[in-house]
């Protein structure tokens, strides 16, 4: 055969070739041993062919980053830290923290830890509530220390007690000494509650106290008090112009022994005003001034004459 001939022949076999998948499948019949081995021994024209001219493979596809997991599962292990490393640089949150916003609890932190880290202040007991004995005892002895009238709600304040019930027990208390017949009263004087000598003891009371001595005020000083008393608030210029003298060291005395203080300056001239303190209202047994009698009854029938002969 010559060489023409034979690559007639090769291009006539490759056009005639077909693919093992395109190729009918044999009957299900069972060939014979020598019939099978002759098909494993004997070449094929079509063999011939693909080895005289192979065909052209394709170049696969580069793999990227995520199919080298699917496509080889059995990676190294250091391959699989690199990636780990590489996850938690991009910025991922560890799963270990605790994220912004989420609980504690959610996050894996314990509670204890997580509430040792707040300051928790115990909210304070409330006072327990004394029975009306010891409410009265408590009342009494506070009463006998006092050097001035106290009211109702430092009382309260102080025994941590509503001032709904110290009202009425000093009210009690104060009937109490009343219709006991005690040498001393618990009075109501100047906005507070004082225990206070009887008036039918004052001559023994006294004498124990002044010994001999006299306290009394000059008629100069009660005359100065009273203008005060019934003008308050009120300047020096103005009670001196009611006196008709100088009143500047009557003034001076009545501040001096506690019974008048100075509560302010005049808006027009800048003087001092003065008024009565609560001494005054202590000493009287009074307590407001609004409880001062009236100064009608004690006024003379012609006082418009003497007023006319002042001018």
């Amino acid at each position: 055969m010559s060489d023409e001939d034979r690559r007639d022949s090769l291009a006539d076999q490759a056009a005639a070739w077909v693919p093992p998948w395109e190729r009918p499948r044999p009957p299900a019949t069972e060939p014979d041993n020598a019939d099978v081995a002759s098909d494993i021994t004997a070449p094929s024209p079509a063999t011939d062919d693909l080895a005289a001219h192979p065909p052209v493979q394709e170049p696969e596809p580069a793999a990227l980053p995520g199919d080298l997991d699917r496509s080889n599962p059995d990676r190294d292990e250091s391959d699989r830290d690199e990636s780990d490393r590489t996850e938690s640089d991009r910025g991922e949150p560890d799963p270990g923290e605790p994220v912004v916003g989420e609980s504690s609890e959610a996050a894996g932190v314990p509670r204890r830890q997580a509430a040792g880290r707040r300051r928790v202040t115990a909210a304070p007991e409330p006072a327990p509530e004394l029975s009306d004995t010891e409410l009265r005892g408590a009342l009494e002895a506070i009463l006998l220390v006092v050097d001035e009238p106290v009211s109702e709600l430092v009382l309260a304040q102080v025994l941590e007690q509503p001032a709904e019930r110290v009202g009425p027990m000093l009210d009690e208390i104060a009937a109490g000494y009343t219709a006991a017949g005690h040498g001393f009263e618990l009075r109501r004087a100047a906005g507070g509650w004082r225990l206070y000598t009887r008036p039918e003891y004052a001559t023994y009371v006294e004498r124990f106290v002044l010994d001999g001595q006299s306290v009394r005020l000059t008629q100069a000083a009660l005359e100065t008090l009273a203008v005060v008393a019934y003008k308050q608030p009120v300047t020096r210029s103005r009670i001196s112009a009611i006196r008709g003298v100088n009143c500047d060291g009557v003034i001076r005395t009545l501040v001096t022994r506690g019974l008048v203080e100075e509560c302010g300056t005049e808006t027009d001239s800048g003087a001092f005003l003065y008024k009565t303190t609560t001494l005054f209202l202590e000493k009287l047994g009074l307590n407001t001034v609004d409880e001062l009698p009236p100064l009608a009854p004690f006024l003379p029938d012609d006082v418009e004459e003497l007023a006319d002969a002042t001018r």
